[in-house]
């Protein structure tokens, strides 16, 4: 193996890499953007839920337990309605997200101290916001019956009880950008290596440059590693940049190693950049590459265990899930970021990474023939 024809190779790639502006643009604004982008659209916190009432009590009663949803600044009343088929056409066009029905006989009913019951319908149509909403609801009533009862019974009642004091460790506030950031770094280091090194090889053919290096003494293993080695170089740049925006822009705490983070990141690279050369060695147009990598793309991000977690998928997808290199590397960066473990936690998803990663970038070089077909 000769290293001066790696060199050469590797200068060479970096000439046609820069000298495109939009290669440019796509290597170091591009990233920065979709990270600034995901960062604040992907997230579970609820903010502003909107709330329709319809009242059909009119007391001081349920004026109160309306008043209850308004002070937790979470909730939002935009419509009072006057019977249910408004209910049912807002919801429809999804100008709210819940309503709340109150029965005519809500105070009579609390005043003799006994339990009045109160509908509360919410959209289902997005089933995890829904039932986030429904929670933040039933907190909001839970209250309302404890100040209640004290305003009912003013007298000083003890009797035993259970006091849980939750503690919720490396996410105190349950912020979900603390789960989906670091995530979404991973993310789009795999996106960003994947698109750019599965034309690499197909780029050679359609510029004509690869009759001048079939004529070379280049071997296959050479221009692998020399086509390999400057997309490392630009990859660990990029996860460099989106780690900045992540600590200084959205705040998310690195507990652990940077050290071990960028190590882990080259064996990560090791397997996307080898994926991405193979693609490259089996397609025959920049067209045909770019669909075969977004056919990879979606399952890795399905099955990485970014948004759902891999213990709830079938037994079957879990196995598949093994050869997918985004799962170790999500386990990784988290791991690091939010709890800061080190090796002696992480071993198994590096020993995971180096395995995958081994076998992607040899089939990518034995794929690899020097000629045109």
């Amino acid at each position: 193996m000769s290293w001066l024809r790696i060199k050469e190779l590797v200068r060479k790639e970096f000439i046609q890499l820069f000298r495109d502006k939009r290669n440019r643009m796509l290597l170091f604004v591009s990233p920065l953007i979709q990270m600034l982008i995901f960062g604040y659209v992907v997230n579970y916190d609820i903010r502003n839920i909107n709330v329709a009432f319809l009242d059909y009590s009119h007391t001081y009663e349920s004026r109160s337990f309306a008043d209850a949803f308004t002070g937790s600044q979470i909730f939002n009343i935009t419509h009072y309605l006057q019977d249910e088929r408004q209910m049912e056409d807002l919801l429809l066009r999804g100008k709210i997200d819940m309503a709340v029905k109150i029965s005519p006989d809500f105070a009579g009913v609390i005043r003799k101290g006994q339990t009045v019951a109160v509908q509360i319908i919410a959209d289902g149509s997005m089933s995890n916001m829904a039932s986030l909403r429904v929670s933040y609801t039933m907190s909001v009533i839970d209250k309302f019956n404890r100040d209640k009862i004290r305003e009912l019974y003013p007298m000083q009642m003890n009797y035993g009880r259970v006091d849980a004091r939750v503690r919720t460790w490396y996410n105190p506030n349950l912020d979900s950008q603390y789960f989906f950031v670091p995530g979404i770094v991973a993310f789009l280091i795999m996106l960003l290596s994947l698109l750019l090194t599965s034309i690499a090889i197909i780029r050679e053919k359609e510029a004509g440059t690869m009759e001048q290096l079939i004529v070379t003494p280049i071997k296959p293993s050479e221009f692998i590693i020399g086509k390999t080695i400057p997309y490392i170089i630009i990859s660990l740049g990029q996860m460099v940049a989106v780690i900045i925006v992540a600590i200084f822009w959205f705040e998310i705490p690195l507990v652990g190693s940077i050290v071990l983070l960028l190590f882990a990141s080259c064996l990560f690279l090791l397997s996307t950049l080898g994926m991405g050369l193979f693609i490259s060695t089996i397609s025959s147009t920049q067209q045909q590459a770019m669909m075969t990598t977004f056919f990879f793309i979606m399952p890795f991000f399905m099955l990485s265990g970014f948004i759902f977690p891999i213990n709830n998928m079938p037994e079957v997808v879990q196995w598949l899930t093994l050869v997918n290199p985004l799962r170790y590397f999500l386990v990784i960066v988290r791991g690091i970021f939010l709890k800061g473990v080190a090796l002696d936690v992480l071993w198994p998803q590096f020993v995971g990474l180096a395995v995958l990663g081994g076998i992607v970038f040899l089939g990518a070089i034995s794929r690899f023939k020097k000629r045109l077909d």
